[in-house]
């Protein structure tokens, strides 16, 4: 009996060698049926392409086109051709590097339940491409084309379409802007900016940017304009909110009444042949516009707050982000943008885009300064030696470093007028080359142990650091206590 159950017993491992034998032959003949390849298994042209749609995991979408692209579940959506054109690439020439024939498992390539199908049309074939797993050994994508193979490929296309909705919109966008012509704020701010490259009211010469104040021409700081330009133009404007806003999705936005609206004419330089044509380059002006505001809650919040020292409503909401909203032009589509981007945008008055120093005209045009100091006068006179500027008190030849880097660290604190007083801790006197401006006088008067009040020409215009008045009066007695 014993003998018959070791006769049962090796006839089963006996089965199960010849088992294993048979299946590693299988696998054997399998690896076989591997091998290198450079074939290109696709070759569809992107402008042949009349249809693109593909899924993966609870992503689903399709396009189609009619003359331009669409969105098949929504048509009012605009889609960016330039995302299509990238989506539909990497068929226009699908390389493989390995071909795997007579598959008859495709579950061990992930292709039985592939990551990502994706079906291309045209007007004259289909085209069905199936994304299946990772080869981590040879860091490839498997691949299936419906022709009874699977490829290992060079070029990846899963990272190309995993993606959403959202990022197939055809975003506005924000030109560079380093020069304009005219700006024009309609909301917060109604006034107009101007720019002239010579004017009678440049008070430096990198002066060209002016508001038209009742016929007088107030010139601006021009790096403060281009830093608006550049708030402008590194606008990220990716995150909308809405791509075909409704008159009720304006009102709730605030962008039915919106709190600013920019327009800016700019000019831009096209390169010959831009166009397609061997036309000469030219210049060609552009108007762009830009609205921007809080929603109509938080702007009735504001309004709300407006004369209120201290609410229970603020001290609730200090510190949180209030986002914004902009709209370029008409087009459909709203944006959001953070709380930096919205005050960098609102920062337009006069007072935020003027100069910010008292004295601000190139100083190497001041020929003469004469300061009053403790009842006291002093005067320091420059004069031309070769390619140098030389300066003296008296008979002595004194460095005037110390005070030029005093004066220009006098910037406002707060644009103001208001009765100075007769506290004043020093007066000057500048007298500079320049037809336009021979000279200007500033007066420094205290207002209190921390500020003092800025005098310009007899115009009391700014609040000012004490600190810094003390600065300028030490460098003026390092010079003449000398």
């Amino acid at each position: 009996m014993k003998r018959f159950k070791r006769l049962y017993v090796l006839s089963g491992i006996l089965v199960v060698i010849c088992g294993v034998t048979f299946w590693v032959g299988r696998y054997e003949q399998r690896k076989e049926e591997i091998k290198n390849s450079d074939e290109i298994i696709l070759e569809v042209a992107a402008e042949d392409v009349t249809a693109l749609s593909w899924e993966y995991d609870e992503t689903k979408l399709a396009f189609h086109k009619d003359e331009t692209w669409m969105y098949n579940d929504d048509e009012t959506f605009p889609v960016s051709e330039e995302k299509v054109k990238e989506l539909l690439e990497p068929f226009e020439s699908f390389g493989v590097s390995f071909m795997i024939e007579n598959v008859e498992d495709y579950s061990q390539y992930g292709l039985d339940d592939p990551t990502c199908r994706i079906q291309i049309e045209t007007a004259e074939e289909s085209y069905e491409v199936e994304l299946g797993g990772y080869s981590t050994m040879d860091e490839q994508r498997y691949v299936s084309i419906g022709d009874g193979n699977v490829y290992l490929v060079s070029t990846d296309p899963m990272g190309t379409y995993e993606i959403e909705l959202k990022d197939m919109i055809l975003h506005d966008e924000t030109p560079y802007m380093n020069q304009a012509d005219n700006i024009t704020f309609a909301g917060s701010e109604n006034y107009s900016i101007v720019y002239q490259e010579e004017s009678d009211a440049a008070y430096h010469e990198d002066d060209v940017y002016f508001v038209n104040d009742e016929n007088e021409y107030l010139p601006l700081d021009t790096n403060t304009v281009k830093s608006y330009f550049s708030a402008i133009s590194s606008l990220g404007l990716r995150n909308y909110v809405s791509y075909n806003v409704t008159e009720e999705e304006l009102a709730v936005y605030g962008l039915d009444d919106p709190e600013l609206t920019t327009t800016i004419e700019y000019v831009v330089q096209e390169e010959p042949g831009e166009d397609g044509s061997t036309k000469e380059a030219e210049e060609k002006s552009k108007t762009f516009v830009i609205h921007v505001s809080r929603s109509a809650e938080d702007k009735e919040k504001a309004a709300e707050s407006l004369g209120e020292a201290d609410t229970s409503e603020e001290a609730d909401t200090e510190g949180e982000s209030v986002p914004a909203y902009v709209r370029i032009g008409e087009s459909q589509i709203v944006y959001e943008i953070t709380e930096t981007e919205y005050e960098s945008l609102m920062a337009v008055s006069y007072n935020e885009l003027r100069h910010q120093k008292i004295f601000w005209a190139d100083f190497d045009k001041v020929t003469q300064i004469d300061i009053s100091l403790e009842d006291q006068t002093y005067t320091l006179i420059s004069k031309e030696e070769g390619e140098e500027i030389v300066w003296s008190y008296g008979e002595e030849e004194i460095a005037i470093d110390d005070f030029r880097t005093a004066l220009a660290a006098l910037t406002a604190m707060e644009f103001k007028n208001e009765d100075v007083g007769d506290k004043e801790e020093i007066s000057m006197t500048l007298h500079l080359n320049d037809e336009n401006y021979p000279t200007v006088h500033i007066g420094l008067y205290r207002r209190d142990g921390d500020t003092c009040m800025a005098v310009v020409d007899s115009e009391p215009i700014a609040v000012v650091t004490r600190s810094k008045v003390v600065d300028l009066i030490e460098s003026v007695n390092a010079i003449v206590l000398n």
